[in-house]
């Protein structure tokens, strides 16, 4: 677990750095580019498009695992909008609150 733990540390922290010198550069215009790539029907395209159905999976899953309450429904949205960094956090949390029980971290207490 604490393999996993530094990996998930270690992809947040280059997610930010890397994330913080695209907006240095070239600003806050995700969607613009993320869609209009899509638009295009260009591999970036195709690649946007499937990075955002596994958007859709994570926050499905987020919301499923905590019984699709208030609360799951609303990490749901964080999750589709956060992307990694949002799983990198929450699952780093549930490796903590489950103590490294795998099955527990993906299915809740169910």
């Amino acid at each position: 677990m604490v393999v996993f733990r530094v990996f998930l540390t270690a992809v947040l922290i280059t997610l930010v750095i890397y994330t913080g010198a695209v907006i240095a550069q070239h600003g806050f215009g995700l969607f613009q580019v993320f869609f209009g790539d899509i638009a295009k029907l260009g591999w970036a395209g195709q690649f946007n498009l499937d990075f955002m159905a596994m958007l859709a999976m994570s926050a499905l899953w987020v919301a499923w695992r905590n019984s699709f309450s208030i609360s799951g429904l609303v990490l749901a949205g964080v999750a589709f909008f956060g992307g990694a960094p949002f799983l990198c956090i929450y699952l780093f949390i549930l490796s903590i609150s489950c103590r490294g029980n795998v099955g527990r971290m993906l299915v809740g207490d169910r």
